[in-house]
């Protein structure tokens, strides 16, 4: 199922070779922007769908969603998420800890460093201000879930603590399994590219179905408001979208132009396109962040801890099980890290809409971003190390 030497793997492309590079770039370049223009990301955030006099959708963020999600999309022959059965072993074993483990244990972990242990160094008083609940309209100082309805800047917000907004990112992140980006972190690992590519199909579809219920019923066990409406509009938006017209012009280019010239140029276009869309999602939201993270840089740390213990968790568990199993090193090593990564780009469209631009969650949730990088990485090395593990 691949086409590639496996001693030959390389991240050639240079957005992805020195992706981490480009990622801290983009947050510094982020944080001066936001100096030298501090209303730009205002502005470009009230751009935006509105529904009942309520932003849903940010069109600069959904236009670089958009541009994250397709390329993968468009890649995917859907027919073979049919025949996925006779993989049965590694793709039961990415579903169980993404849907039954995953969301759980982050809501777990992330509870107790950022509402317990390290809340003294957030600041118990700490609050965000975060969007009102689509469809809702209460009074000025009404309570709603863990938060009190206030005015700000003649709009109504919802205040509430700060650590249950960095939590609520990374809930959204926890309920958010596989991205494009796995495919690069199973190839560098030397993994069954065509099984890798049927786990992200198949969990991106499963996604359609179970991120809206897991995000809402956590959401909610968190005493943050559960906006349903929201969260499947942001599903729909950001993975049926890009899903629909990914499957439909795979069929047309192919049908027109025929499945070598798809490969060997249509693909070859689309490479880099869904790293830069990630930059400058990133330079978007940290010239918004940048006073916040200038003023207390720890903040990345706290939230960083319980996503590094999360990632690390869940790929041992994958891999662990993979290997009690008995599935071969290829199958063994992408279906583990699926699990560990996250679908950062539906999570971060998700925060943003749901909380606003500026909320903590979003922040969070560009952590996750930050991290994701050098830890799979990392982990892509440990995959490389134990290979002598599986038995051929």
């Amino acid at each position: 199922m691949r086409n590639t030497n496996s001693n030959e793997r390389r991240m050639s492309n240079p957005f992805e070779k020195y992706l981490t590079l480009w990622v801290a770039l983009c947050i510094v370049g982020g944080i001066l922007l936001g100096k030298v223009a501090p209303n730009l990301a205002r502005t470009l955030d009230s751009m935006a769908i509105k529904v009942n006099g309520a932003s849903v959708i940010s069109v600069p963020i959904a236009i670089c969603l958009f541009f994250m999600m397709y390329p993968i999309m468009v890649k995917i022959d859907f027919s073979s998420v049919v025949r996925a059965g006779k993989s049965g072993k590694p793709v039961f074993l990415t579903l169980f800890i993404n849907w039954f483990i995953k969301p759980f244990t982050m809501y777990a972990i992330s509870m107790f460093f950022l509402g317990f242990l390290l809340k003294g160094f957030i600041g118990v008083d700490a609050v965000d201000l975060v969007k009102m609940p689509l469809g809702l309209d209460l009074p000025v100082g009404s309570i709603h879930g863990d938060g009190r309805v206030i005015l700000h800047e003649g709009i109504k917000m919802l205040e509430i603590p700060l650590w249950r907004s960095y939590f609520a990112g990374c809930i959204l992140l926890g309920i958010a399994p596989c991205t494009a980006m796995v495919l690069v972190w199973g190839y560098l690992a030397k993994g069954n590219d065509g099984l890798t590519l049927v786990m992200v199909a198949i969990n991106s579809l499963v996604m359609l179905v179970l991120y809206g219920l897991l995000g809402g019923f956590l959401l909610g066990v968190g005493k943050l408001p559960v906006p349903w409406q929201a969260l499947l509009l942001s599903v729909g938006i950001y993975v049926a979208l890009p899903v629909a017209a990914g499957y439909i012009s795979r069929k047309l280019i192919i049908k027109t132009r025929g499945e070598e010239w798809f490969k060997e140029k249509f693909l070859h276009i689309l490479t880099p396109i869904t790293i830069v869309a990630l930059l400058i999602t990133l330079v978007l939201l940290f010239s918004f962040k940048g006073e916040v993270i200038v003023a207390n840089p720890m903040t990345i740390v706290y939230i960083s801890i319980p996503l590094f213990i999360q990632t690390t968790l869940i790929f041992g568990l994958g891999y662990g099980l993979a290997r009690l199993m008995k599935l071969k090193y290829e199958d063994a090593a992408p279906a583990a890290m699926i699990g560990a990564s996250n679908h950062f780009e539906v999570a971060i469209a998700t925060a943003v809409m749901i909380f606003g631009l500026s909320s903590g969650a979003a922040l969070a949730t560009v952590v996750g971003v930050l991290i994701e990088v050098p830890v799979m990485l990392m982990l892509v090395g440990v995959c490389k190390r134990t290979r002598n593990w599986f038995t051929a």
